[in-house]
């Protein structure tokens, strides 16, 4: 089968990863010429896809077109030429419209009875402020008490949304399909860095399973709220004991789809390949029990390394993927002998969520001992 990924940053590096490990051929479509998934495809051309008259000559002979960027005019542009051209495109641009928009969902959650954050000025301090468009950490600021609040966001409720700062773990789950026939998939754990950007995933998940239940009921329930067709994402934070959704992007998101993937063998491009061509649900099947996966983030520079958040990754140059990367099962990276500095996204796999920790912890020792990385940036606990 031959796809094409559109957005060559870190979804169309999810993207692409995912689509080769399912065998297909994949272009990958960017109006930059230098994007870290450009490494990972069969074909790469570059290409702003906005202005239509090229679209025909490039991806007139693909089976799929999946989205893998955020831009809101590019994602127009696809929408209406698929349509014309009779072409699968793997994306609901309804559900989007709201999930790309936290002052949308938040809304919506409301609606639906969602357990979510106190918005201020109901809450107390710490404030949490994020701006509504876009997703990741980028610009999310705490306040710790009313003078400390910029008038430009109290002035901006549209563009800003401010919450109570919940504080406890992080987890997510995807969910596919469509109305009436919903699957939620595996809970991952998330670890964030000390920008609020998730450095780590971990598989299986350590979320109790009657919560476990509880999130996939509170997933399912907002995917017939949007009367999704497609894919979801939904992180959650476990305070006290309470589950309160931080926010949902009904796209392929970056990250968790691997971790599932790596733990479960489960290809969540492949269902979401099967609604979008052939329009029934592909029946999610798991490895019994799952298998414990670890992915994150380093970089490696001057004689230090540092686990971050995946805004590490964003903007390098082209990614190759490695096997049995210094003992880790797999890393995308732009790593070269000799190189001074270098970003990876390393992957661990083992029988279960311990052992592949502990096939984590020796690969870093290795690492620091084999680069003489005397600096080591502080971490949580795992």
């Amino acid at each position: 089968m031959l796809v094409a990924v559109v957005g060559g940053n870190l979804q169309g590096v999810e993207a692409t990863y995912l689509a080769k490990k399912a065998g297909w051929e994949v272009i990958l479509i960017d109006r930059k010429s230098v994007v870290p998934a450009s490494g990972l495809c069969d074909r790469f051309i570059r290409l702003d896809v906005t202005g239509g008259e090229n679209l025909s000559t490039n991806l007139g002979d693909v089976d799929l077109i999946i989205p893998a960027l955020e831009n809101q005019s590019a994602l127009s542009a696809l929408d209406q030429w698929t349509r014309e051209k009779g072409i699968a495109f793997a994306f609901d641009p309804k559900a989007y419209l709201i999930s790309s928009s936290k002052a949308k969902s938040n809304r919506l959650f409301g609606h639906i009875g969602v357990p979510i954050p106190l918005p201020w000025p109901e809450c107390g301090y710490p404030v949490v402020a994020k701006p509504s468009f876009g997703s990741g950490s980028r610009e999310v600021m705490i306040f710790h008490d009313a003078g400390s609040i910029q008038p430009d966001i109290i002035k901006a409720p549209d563009e800003w949304v401010l919450q109570e700062y919940v504080q406890g773990k992080s987890y997510s789950l995807e969910v596919i399909g469509r109305p009436g026939r919903y699957t939620p998939l595996q809970v991952t754990d998330l670890a964030m860095d000390s920008g609020f950007d998730c450095k780590r995933v971990i598989a299986p998940t350590d979320l109790p399973e009657t919560l476990v239940s509880e999130f996939e009921r509170i997933s399912v329930s907002i995917a017939e709220a949007l009367k999704l067709k497609g894919l979801m994402d939904i992180e959650i934070v476990l305070h006290n004991n309470t589950l309160k959704v931080l926010e949902i992007d009904a796209r392929l998101p970056s990250q968790t789809p691997t971790v599932v993937y790596w733990s479960t063998g489960l290809n969540m491009l492949e269902v979401l390949a099967a609604l979008f061509l052939d329009g029934v649900e592909k029946k999610p099947s798991y490895s019994a029990p799952p298998k414990g996966a670890v992915y994150e983030h380093i970089r490696v520079s001057s004689n230090s390394l540092e686990v971050a958040g995946e805004h590490i990754m964003s903007g390098a140059d082209a990614l190759c993927l490695c096997h049995d990367f210094f003992g880790a099962d797999e890393a995308i990276t732009n790593y070269t002998p000799g190189r001074a500095e270098w970003v990876a996204t390393l992957i661990f796999a083992d029988a279960t969520r311990e052992t592949a920790l502990e096939k984590r912890h020796r690969m870093i020792s290795d690492l620091q001992n084999r680069f003489k990385l005397n600096n080591l940036t502080p971490e949580d606990p795992l």
